[in-house]
């Protein structure tokens, strides 16, 4: 009896272990075994050592063009627009008006600026355009009009031989503020007239000429001072 038990235990045994040929159970691997078997070790390029110092580059300093206020072609220009303001010549100022730039014209010098190519300042002594100037100072109220209406008047009035023309410096009557040029890279001359012994001195104006000399000599802005309440 005791040996039939012992047979019917191997036997149950025999049949509970896995075949030969089974391959073994996967082994499985912890998050961070994992992840650090799939990362590459990572690779160092080595950086070369410098066997001297970096070179140092400067910019050249421009040649600076002549003095400009020495240069006879600045109140050259001025004469020939003083010209074909007083004959209202178009063809005249347009020559007179760099091509790369324009003619920028401040009828206030807080006010809109108004840019003129040279092919509109052929026409700017006919035309009717309404163009806007900006708020008046007195009225508070936008000036609109052409430029034969709104700023030849005062060019004819500036542009006489009374005038006083002052280079590289504001010339203006009594002011209520400080007259500045908008344009500090900008070469120019003021064209000062001085007003009248009626109004006391008071009417007087001033147009600053903004120009490019550098080849021939272009007017590039019209900035426009008077005396302000």
């Amino acid at each position: 009896m005791r040996k039939l038990l012992f047979l019917l235990v191997i036997l149950t045994l025999a049949a509970c272990a896995p075949p030969v040929d089974e391959p073994p159970p996967p082994t499985a691997l912890t998050t961070d075994t994992a992840q650090a078997a799939l990362i590459p070790s990572p690779t160092f390029t080595p950086i070369p050592a410098l066997t001297q110092p970096p070179v140092l580059t400067q910019t050249p300093i421009p040649t600076q063009p002549p003095d400009f206020c020495a240069d006879i072609r600045g109140t050259e220009l001025i004469n020939s627009f003083s010209e074909a303001v007083a004959t209202k010549d178009g063809a005249l100022l347009a020559s007179l008006v760099s091509p790369s730039h324009g003619m920028a014209v401040q009828y206030y010098r807080d006010g809109n600026v108004v840019n003129y190519d040279v092919e509109h300042a052929k026409f700017v002594f006919e035309t009717t355009f309404q163009a806007d100037w900006g708020l008046s100072f007195g009225s508070g109220e936008p000036t609109l009009g052409s430029f034969q209406d709104i700023i030849l008047p005062t060019l004819q009035q500036v542009f006489t031989p009374k005038s006083l023309i002052v280079c590289s410096q504001l010339q203006t009557g009594g002011t209520t503020y400080i007259p500045e040029w908008p344009y500090p890279e900008m070469n120019y001359y003021s064209v000062y007239f001085p007003g009248t012994d009626e109004f006391g001195g008071l009417d007087w104006q001033t147009w600053a000429v903004g120009m490019d000399i550098t080849g021939k000599p272009y007017i590039t802005a019209l900035v426009h001072y008077v005396w302000e309440p």
